[in-house]
């Protein structure tokens, strides 16, 4: 597998699940609360938070390994923006599945779609802390350049000929 450019393949999944989280989430409880479904279809819901969860920090995990690398291209200003951004992303993330699997553990019916309610307002806040994770990440590559820490040219993390120029010679 080429782990080259980890960071932009892994970003997308939990982008992508936070933003169809809430949607998700709010047709469980409807279906749910309808009849349509029984309350253990609610699985799927934690399911999916917990992938997103998980791709999350997959997703923090590279971008720390090319961290190194941009901040040649890129102040480091914006880089803890953006990693402190993604941070919030997955522990808000983290605290909706605490909540979701919250639902299962409540017997009473009333109760567990109470608080099954309150982890689809939960996926809501998540969305929004993507949504400022996601523009960060967008204003590094965009407007700042973090791409071109990756293209030809550009030293690559650890490699000291390239960032100093200098080229070692033989003293035999």
């Amino acid at each position: 597998m080429d782990f080259t450019l980890l960071h932009p393949k892994l970003v997308h999944l939990p982008i992508a699940l936070g933003v169809l989280m809430p949607l998700m989430s709010l047709g469980a409880l409807l279906a749910w609360w309808r009849g349509w479904l029984p309350k253990r279809a609610w699985v799927f819901v934690v399911a999916l938070q917990a992938l997103l969860v998980v791709s999350g920090v997959a997703a923090m995990r590279s971008g720390k390994a090319d961290e190194e690398r941009v901040e040649h291209v890129v102040g480091e200003a914006r880089i803890e923006a953006h990693e402190e951004a993604a941070e919030l992303f997955v522990w808000g993330a983290a605290g909706v599945l605490a909540v979701a699997l919250a639902v299962a553990a409540v017997k009473n019916e009333r109760t567990s779609r109470a608080i099954a309610g309150l982890a689809v307002v939960g996926t809501l806040g998540v969305l929004y802390l993507g949504y400022r994770t996601g523009e960060a990440g967008g204003r590094l590559v965009y407007q700042d350049g973090a791409a071109s820490a990756f293209t030809s040219g550009a030293p690559a993390a650890g490699d000291a000929e390239a960032e100093t120029g200098s080229e070692e010679h033989d003293d035999d």
